[in-house]
């Protein structure tokens, strides 16, 4: 379990390091100012992740402790949610998003011996299921962007 924790730890000081510098560069925030949001969002990920393997059950994802942690700590009237929304709005989403995004696409990309026993079929409806998603994000953004008069 220790090592486990301290695996969690390296790999969201290299996340929190990608988010301040995505924060920075892509929404203007200043490297401190959104530094105590990035640690609020990760002291709270690790927590999750420590109650779920304290859960000998292991039927409830991690992502769930996480949110039902966030949601706890922010409720207004608990002792310091003011403080850890206004930390923690300070973070873009997208900024989050796009190394957790990058460390998805690494992992996947390590186990592609695996992916590539399931066959050939599994690549091609892969590349249907990107292919269909970009098209129906781009026929959605079409009308939008339409009914709105920008295009």
């Amino acid at each position: 379990m220790l090592k486990n924790i301290q695996e969690w730890i390296i790999l969201f000081i290299i996340v929190s390091f990608m988010v301040i510098i995505g924060n920075w560069i892509g929404y203007e925030v200043m490297p401190l100012e959104s530094i105590p949001g990035i640690l609020t969002l990760a002291a709270i990920s690790l927590v999750g992740l420590i109650l779920h393997r304290l859960n000998p059950y292991k039927k409830i994802p991690s992502i769930a402790y996480i949110g039902i942690l966030a949601f706890l700590i922010t409720i207004p009237g608990v002792p310091g949610s003011e403080q850890i929304v206004e930390w923690t709005a300070k973070v873009n989403l997208l900024a989050i998003a796009t190394p957790i995004l990058a460390y998805a696409g690494i992992s996947i990309g390590r186990s592609w011996t695996d992916f590539a026993k399931l066959g050939w079929k599994t690549i091609i409806v892969g590349m249907f299921v990107i292919l269909g998603t970009f098209l129906g994000s781009a026929v959605i953004a079409e009308i939008i962007l339409r009914m709105q008069g920008i295009i």
